[in-house]
């Protein structure tokens, strides 16, 4: 099947050359990748070779260099990308699937190997044997005896470097020695013991070098437990064999044959003798697989291991130092850790690291193989094999696998006998399964990988566990063990696993990398890996990896309430790449050739106990079940679910939030090693949120917490250089942390204290915005500069801290339980209250955020806190940041000072109230208006100065007010409540609220800007020139101006109130509107009235006065009947009118113009009837919800009733009444007389009019006098109504 060099170089010799990309990753220029593209002219040599025992000097290399010229790709980052094209290696009528993509290679490019002379004496060493050469990498220098087994954290290594890759895209990441032998289960003899942990998707498998282990165990009295449970399963005694001479001998010569074939002369140098065979074994034992020791160094030494100058650093903190670096930089995250110093973490040392997909399963794994290659033949991988011994199964495979692993599409052999080279053979890659006496089937390696993968994966389901996979010596069956629950059944401290600290970081830093993704759907997979990755650490020893986790878990919370932090500071200082130095490790991939049953020299016996098979996770019967196709299936999901809890309730998540803050706070706290000066606080003890009355404070004393406040409120500029009160260094890892953690649970207690205040409950929403502002302070406390996010966080607290001290003052009824609720305390709450002291006194904001039982201070501190929020948005560290805050603010604080401005206004109007005599008015109501008006002036202008015409309009209306308010202290009322003349200053103040409304009503411009507003304001202007013009004419200055004068004002005010008297919109106000123009009228009505009948001389004024006041009356008359519920108002209005007619009718001389006269008066006392009826339909309503057993009752009884429920005033009424009748009585009186005397013989018509007239007059004498007043009424809508019928017939009659 295989050809010899020889023939193939000579078959081949005309083939052209392969096709090869060399791939630089755009991260690391200086690492490159070669992607081999499968070619049909792999085979042969370029040139050809007429002799194997060609001379030194006639021997030339065979191949040529790769061109200096590269081209540089961007290299594909994950397999499955395109720019490579899978190597497909075809085993009979199927096929197997393989593509490797290499991420990272330390190697240089190939370079072509030298061709040894046959016969040449590998036992003999070149000149340049040991000496240190990137082509072979640790390769070469195995003869030092460095340990052929993997490094124990050899896939950790990887999976920090290729941290994307984790928990998703990878099934596996580990050496290739471990994917090897775990694929040649089967058909080894072989001990298996593999470390497995998951990560997601992910498993890492480690060699576990139980012996190493329990080697040191017996040291260090590490590890008993485990030690115990081995002898338990195995029943025996372990022993250690040393290597034999044999074994050193081959790896000797292998060396030598790897030098020899990079060395251009191939000479042949004399060895020194200064390295015998028992050296090398004591150097066998020395360069053994190195674990890290146990985690038993004293808090102390982790505290001290953070300062630079420290020379002593705890193994653990070096690994952690070292290795939790790689998080991107975009996350909202503190640097973990300061790289570069100390750094002595677990290294990716393999010479290149490959991403390798086999099938369905996508591994990265570490390879240290030499490739060579150059022209013809790019890549080619070097054996060397003892052409006595036949190649067995294992070693094909082993063969097979790294060449696919490594992508090279070639295997060239060596052959020797007692290390002298016999000749040269040049193997497919595809052709190695049918060497002979190695034939295997690639369709089984593949099913074995599969079932081997799906094995585990449906068992190793517990992130963070350590799980062991082992197989003893000559043994068929494979066990599974959960080392960490065996850990704890022994009740073994977690730390004492090696594997604890790096599974935990990789935990975080998948985490992390998740985070960066931006991406939600992960939230739950990264809570359960930090989750998982606390649990796996001592808060003592590794305080730093366990507070930066739980900041973590508190950033998964979104707080949606607050603005996007994407712009927010960015603490965390990039984490560059750690600088890993090679270290020297042997390719043993002739170790199972030499002897096929040998276990690394160390004997294990095969006597499992049946009991020992309870503790086991899971156990492979036999290995011959892994050649089953799909005989394993992983029936466990991978991942358990791990939704993420989003709840709805913000109150819990900020409870979550503050839970994971309050971890962090105590893993910091517990790191710093100076302790506070403060006395010890217990945790349980609260800290009293005390309050004051804010009677009780002075204005000094308030105005020193504004300053203090403004003082906070402000961005420092200086960076600090001291320790913190706590003894934090400034940019300590625990200094960026506390920053951190801090602002975080202040935005917490911001957004529970806004749900708060969205359900009413001020005083817990008090309580929480204190908290939060007690976090900021602390945070400033800390920090040196305060980031502009920062501050505009700032500002939204304070201004819901005004918000909140508003809502207080305007709900003063609750006050008490307000104070229950503000002094309320949880245990959480405490415990964080407690950390924040150890950096800060946090009394900076107690001015605004005590409960205080004053309102006016509570409106006073409201106001300062949307002060602060201004002069923050407007400062020089935010003007170009926060201009949409800006407007928000100005409209709460011109809010804030109407609402001032209307708490000092009802102040003074309250005074007014309780004066019994006003003549002068009070210094103290006086400063009450300038306090009012100040506030006013100031919203004002806060409100223009965003557009608000609106607001600014509703300012402008409550200074009107306010004017109102000082023209009615000016009024002069003596003791007897009597009052004055209307005076000059109320004039005046009058005046100018009527200029403050009409500047109201321009700012809104028309109605359909704001109905509402515009409604009020028109309703206030027509209010102040009624109440103008009606003060005006009850309380005329005549002593100041003449009559006429007075008339003319009236008049003038009256119809501005009338002009703004909305008659037509229909709304709430229509009906007073109405209400109000009727009595305009009336008034008006009852002026020309008055003119009238004091109207002397100018006859033409006094028509005119006549003819004004019957339109008046008219129209007052027509509003009173629309409104229907102002009996007394049209009944009066009716009898003035009356009294108007019969005053008309004394200076006529003639019967036929006073018989007109009367008859008009007596039509209009008829129209009285719809008053009565109004007047008589609520009396009657009154005595049914009164339910009286009598139906009448006295006058006098009626008269000292309050009146009934309706709003019918019984005093008016019997006051109009008693007007009513004898005026009704005195007009059908002289129709009487005037129609029984005229000279003309009367008509049919005239006789039935006095006949009616003359019963209707007699019932009305006839009438009880101290009759009830329903009675009485009912007998006015009886009479009047008779002479509305006989008024009616009368017309239909005439109209016939």
């Amino acid at each position: 099947m295989c050809q010899t060099f020889l023939e193939r170089g000579l078959a081949t010799s005309e083939s052209t050359s392969a096709n090869v990309q060399i791939v630089r990753e755009l991260s690391t220029p200086w690492r490159a990748c070669l992607i081999v593209k499968k070619s049909p002219v792999f085979a042969g040599l370029n040139g050809r070779v007429s002799s194997m025992s060609a001379s030194a000097g006639d021997r030339e290399l065979l191949g040529t260099p790769l061109d200096n010229t590269k081209e540089e790709i961007s290299g594909p980052s994950c397999i499955g990308d395109s720019g490579k094209q899978d190597l497909a290696v075809c085993t009979g009528s199927s096929e197997i699937k393989s593509c490797a993509v290499v991420k990272y290679s330390a190697a240089p490019p190939p370079t072509s190997y030298a061709l040894l002379q046959e016969k040449t004496d590998l036992k003999l060493p070149p000149a340049n044997w040991l000496r240190e050469n990137p082509q072979l990498g640790s390769a070469g220098t195995t003869i030092l005896g460095s340990s052929s087994k993997s490094k124990p954290f050899s896939s950790f290594g990887m999976a920090y470097d290729f941290i994307d890759c984790i928990g998703d895209d990878v099934d596996v990441v580990s050496d290739s020695e471990n994917i090897k032998k775990l694929l040649k289960i089967p058909y080894s003899k072989s001990h298996v013991s593999m470390a497995v942990h998951r990560v997601g998707r992910t498993l890492l498998l480690d060699e576990l070098d139980i012996q190493e282990l329990f080697r040191r165990s017996s040291q260090t009295g590490d590890w008993m437990w485990l030690k115990e449970f081995y002898q338990r399963l195995i029943d025996q005694k372990w022993q250690r064999k040393k290597k034999s001479k044999e074994h050193w001998y081959q790896k000797a010569i292998l060396s030598k044959f790897l030098y020899y074939s990079i060395n251009g002369d191939g000479a042949a140098e004399p060895v020194p003798d200064n390295l015998n065979e028992g050296e090398k074994e004591n150097g066998a034992e020395e360069f053994s697989s190195s674990w890290p020791t146990t985690f038993t160094s004293a808090p102390s030494d982790i505290e001290e291991s953070d300062s630079p100058t420290q020379e002593s650093v705890s193994v653990d903190s070096k690994f952690a130092l070292g290795q939790v670096t790689s998080v991107p930089k975009e996350q909202n995250l503190p640097t973990l850790f300061d790289e570069g110093e100390n750094s002595q973490g677990l290294r990716n040392d393999f010479v290149r690291n490959i991403m390798w997909a086999f099938e369905d399963i996508h591994m990265l794994v570490g390879s240290n193989m030499p490739i060579f290659g150059g022209g013809r033949y790019p890549a080619v991988s070097l054996r060397l094999r003892d052409n006595n011994k036949p190649i067995n199964i294992l070693t094909g495979i082993d063969y097979w696998l790294d060449n696919l692993m490594c992508n090279v599409p070639e295997l060239v052999m060596c052959f020797h006998v007692n290390g002298i080279v016999q000749k040269y053979e040049m193997i497919k890659t595809e052709d190695i399964p049918h060497l002979e006496n190695s034939t295997f089937s690639t369709r089984v390696v593949k099913d074995i990988a599969q079932n081997i993968l799906s094995f585990l994966k449906s068992n190793c389901t517990k992130e963070g566990h350590t799980y062991w996979l082992f197989k003893a010596s000559g043994s068929d069956i494979v066990k599974l063990y959960d080392l960490t629950t065996l850990c704890e059944e022994a009740e073994e401290e977690k730390y004492q696993n090696p594997f604890t600290l790096p599974v935990a970081v990789l935990l975080y830093k998948v985490a992390c990398n998740l985070k960066a993704r931006l991406n939600r759907k992960h939230y739950g997979t990264i809570r359960t890996l930090l989750l998982n990755c606390v649990k796996l650490l001592d808060q003592e020893r590794h305080p730093q990896i366990i507070a930066s986790a739980h900041y973590m878990l508190s950033e998964l919370f979104q707080l949606g309430e607050l603005s996007d932090e994407d712009g927010a500071e960015s603490l965390r200082a990039g984490g560059s790449e750690d600088s890993y130095s090679d270290e020297d490790r042997e390719d043993d991939d002739d170790e199972e050739d030499l002897t096929e049953d040998s276990d690394d020299n160390v004997t294990y016996t095969n006597c499992s106990s049946p009991q020992d098979d309870s503790k086991a996770v899971a156990v492979i019967r036999s290995v011959g079940e892994l050649s089953v196709p799909e005989k394993y299936k992983s029936t466990h999901p991978i991942r358990p679910s791990s939704a993420f809890p989003v709840s709805q309730d913000k109150e819990e998540r900020c409870r979550h939030v503050l839970s994971y803050v309050l971890k962090g706070l105590k893993a910091v706290d517990g790191s710093i090693k100076k302790e506070s000066d403060l006395p010890a606080a217990d945790p349980n003890t609260p800290i009293p949120l005390k309050y004051e009355d804010g009677n009780a404070i002075g204005a000094c004393a308030a105005e020193k917490g504004i300053s203090l406040l403004l003082d906070r409120v402000g961005p420092l500029q200086e960076e600090q250089n001291h320790p913190t009160r706590s003894g934090m260094i400034p940019g300590s890892w625990q200094h960026r942390m506390k920053l951190q953690l801090f602002l975080k649970a202040s935005k917490a207690y911001y957004v529970l204290s806004d749900a708060a205040t969205n359900l009413l409950k001020y005083g817990r929403a008090l309580r929480y915005i204190k908290l939060s502002l007690q976090c900021y302070d602390a945070y400033c406390s800390v920090s040196g500069l305060l980031h502009p996010h920062v501050l505009q966080f700032h500002s939204q607290s304070l201004s819901l801290c005004g918000d909140i001290q508003l809502m207080l003052a305007q709900n003063a009824s609750n006050r008490a339980a307000y104070l229950e609720e503000y002094s309320y305390q949880t245990k959480e709450d405490q415990e964080i209250l407690h950390s924040l002291h150890r950096e800060s006194s946090c009394q900076a904001f107690n001015m605004i955020t005590d409960l205080a039982m004053d309102p006016e201070y509570q409106l006073f501190v409201s106001s300062k806190c949307y002060e602060a929020a201004y002069e923050l948005l407007i400062s020089e560290a935010l003007k170009d940041h926060a201009s949409d805050q800006l407007a928000p603010v100005l409209k709460r604080l011109g809010n804030i000072r109407n609402e001032m401005g209307v708490y000092y206004m009802n102040q003074a109007a309250a005074m007014q109230t309780e004066k019994e005599v006003k003549k002068v008015v009070s210094a103290a109501e006086q400063e009450l208006w300038k306090k009012s008006f100040s506030f006013f002036e100031n919203g004002m202008v806060d409100f223009e100065a965003i557009g608000d015409s609106t607001n600014t309009a509703l300012l402008l209306c409550n200074t009107g007010r306010l004017m109102r308010i000082c023209a009615q202290a000016h009024s002069d009322i003596s003791a007897d409540q009597s009052r004055g003349e209307f005076s000059p200053e109320e004039a005046l103040y009058y005046n100018k609220a009527t200029d403050y409304y009409l500047r109201a009503m321009k700012s809104l411009a028309s109605r359909e800007n704001h109905p509402a507003v515009w409604d009020s304001v028109n309703w206030e202007l027509s209010t102040t020139y009624f109440t103008l013009a009606t003060l005006l004419q009850d309380y005329a200055p005549l002593s100041r101006k003449a009559q006429e004068q007075i008339e003319r004002e009236v008049t003038d005010a009256m119809m501005k109130s009338l002009k703004y008297c909305d008659l037509q919109t229909e709304s709430a106000r229509q009906p007073l509107y109405q209400y109000r123009a009727a009595t305009i009228h009336h008034r008006l009505a009852s002026m020309y009235h008055s003119c009238f009948r004091n109207q002397v001389g100018d006859e033409h004024l006094r028509k005119q006065h006549r003819s004004l006041a019957e339109l008046h009356y008219s129209k007052a008359v027509g509003l009173f009947l629309i409104l229907k519920d102002a009996p007394c108002e049209l009944l009066r209005t009716l009898l003035e009118r009356v009294a108007f007619a019969e005053f008309t009718m004394a200076g006529q001389s003639s019967s036929g113009a006073k018989l007109k006269s009367l008859t008009g008066a007596l039509e209009i006392m008829t129209d009285t009837r719809y008053a009565f009826q109004l007047i008589l339909k609520e009396l009657q309503e009154e005595q049914i919800e009164l339910s009286e057993p009598e139906p009448a009752e006295s006058a006098e009884s009626t008269n000292m009733a309050s009146g009934p429920t309706l709003g019918l005033n019984l005093q008016e009424v019997m006051k109009l009444t008693g007007v009513f009748e004898p005026s009704f009585s005195f007009l059908l009186l002289q129709l009487i007389k005037l129609m029984t005397t005229m000279k003309r013989k009367p008509s049919k018509k005239d006789e039935d009019l006095l006949k009616t007239y003359r019963n209707v007059y007699s019932k009305l004498l006839r009438a009880e006098k101290n009759a009830a007043l329903v009675s009485r009424v009912e007998l006015y809508v009886e009479l009047l109504q008779q002479l509305a019928s006989q008024t009616a017939s009368e017309d239909t009659g005439t109209r016939l």
